[in-house]
């Protein structure tokens, strides 16, 4: 396994560019272990309207940057109190997102530290049910790319400040706040352990078999890097894109995740329609959208496509029934 500790730029544009290149560009018969920071930024999943997810007036007074990733979940709020690990390998089960084989290196480096850290629901890792990481992924050509985050010792104030997290996802957590549902991995370290001392111990916890070779990006890895960059996760139609009319507006929370369907529908038939949330996927969701507009919205029109379509590729754990409820009821 190849170790990139990414200190070239603390810049999310950058960072997430670097992410894909390595995924799409580097050697693909290697996998990869990588650390990185964000500073000051909001990290919205691959499937999420950007509008509704963050706190505007808060983002702009701040100077928070604001990019989407590759994968799907929900957004994260990022700055230097914040690690960020990717793991890059093949995908040689071929079972989709699993989370839990991903953030056992972090647990047990915790755990080895004294913290009773353990995985935790769809995709986090908690301390006496805190979050303080959430993971996503996103697949392709038979490879994983996994990232989580590693809260140390965030600003949770910000965090509370520059997301809106809609009423029923906290309410399914038990908690009446984000800032409350979440907590800084330095609170339960002995006082002066700092993050970097934190990155040594994860290293060095990734380093026992052996495997783990280092290695640095060279000026052709950096140029194409920035090109992905400024051509991709600096432009404001990847980040921000379109919030669609609609005359139809149906949510839902559901095991999968906070799905919303933004659906224009004019005499009985579909004219536009977008799915938006914090669900995970690999296929390209826009394949589905277009399949739906021209039909009607009724149930054996619904069924008859889902006959055609795996739905799992588009909203993994979403069952058909879930689907036709979120579409028509």
């Amino acid at each position: 396994m190849i170790f990139i500790n990414n200190t070239y730029s603390t810049d999310p544009t950058f960072n997430l560019a670097f992410e894909e290149y390595v995924f799409e560009s580097m050697d693909q018969n290697e996998t990869y272990f990588m650390l990185w920071q964000n500073d000051h930024a909001i990290i919205v999943g691959k499937h999420q309207n950007t509008i509704e997810e963050i706190n505007q007036d808060f983002v702009k007074e701040q100077g928070i940057k604001v990019v989407r990733r590759l994968t799907g979940g929900g957004a994260v709020y990022h700055d230097l109190g914040n690690l960020n690990f990717t793991f890059i390998v093949n995908n040689d089960s071929g079972k989709p997102f699993d989370f839990q084989s991903f953030t056992r290196p972090v647990v047990k480096a915790l755990q080895s530290l004294g913290v009773n850290a353990e995985f935790n629901g769809r995709n986090d890792i908690t301390i006496d049910g805190k979050k303080f990481s959430g993971n996503s992924q996103y697949a392709k050509r038979g490879r994983v790319l996994h990232h989580g985050t590693v809260l140390f010792n965030s600003k949770l104030d910000t965090v509370q400040n520059a997301l809106k997290v809609k009423k029923d996802k906290i309410e399914s957590k038990g908690v009446k706040s984000v800032k409350s549902r979440v907590t800084n991995i330095a609170d339960y370290l002995e006082p002066g352990f700092t993050l970097e001392d934190f990155k040594k111990a994860l290293v060095s916890y990734m380093f026992e078999d052996g495997e783990l070779e280092e290695r640095s990006l060279t000026e052709a890895d950096i140029t194409a890097i920035k090109k992905l960059q400024e051509e991709k996760y600096a432009t404001w139609e990847w980040n921000y894109g379109r919030s669609p009319e609609y005359n139809l507006r149906r949510e839902r929370k559901y095991p999968c995740g906070l799905v919303t369907v933004l659906m224009t529908v004019d005499r009985g038939i579909i004219k536009d329609i977008h799915f938006y949330g914090d669900f995970f996927g690999n296929g390209d969701i826009t394949k589905l959208e277009k399949q739906l507009v021209g039909s009607k919205p009724e149930e054996g029109v619904l069924r008859r496509l889902l006959k055609d379509n795996d739905l799992s590729d588009y909203i993994n754990g979403m069952t058909d029934d879930e689907f036709i409820d979120l579409m028509l009821y």
